[in-house]
């Protein structure tokens, strides 16, 4: 049988570049992580939505 790892949504939220993307993670309330890949448009095009929602 396969070794089982475990599936937390501890730790922080991080962004980490890998190659040509940018991986974003983020625990989510009740376990797990919600992983989400997007280019360098996608990345600033979020940054302006979440800024936009911060500064309202």
């Amino acid at each position: 049988m396969a070794a089982m790892k475990p599936r937390t949504g501890d730790g922080p939220m991080e962004a980490v570049r890998e190659s040509r993307v940018i991986v974003v993670r983020v625990p989510l309330e009740g376990g797990g992580r919600l992983v989400v890949s997007v280019n360098n448009d996608e990345a600033a095009e979020l940054r302006d939505v979440l800024a936009a929602v911060l500064d309202g």
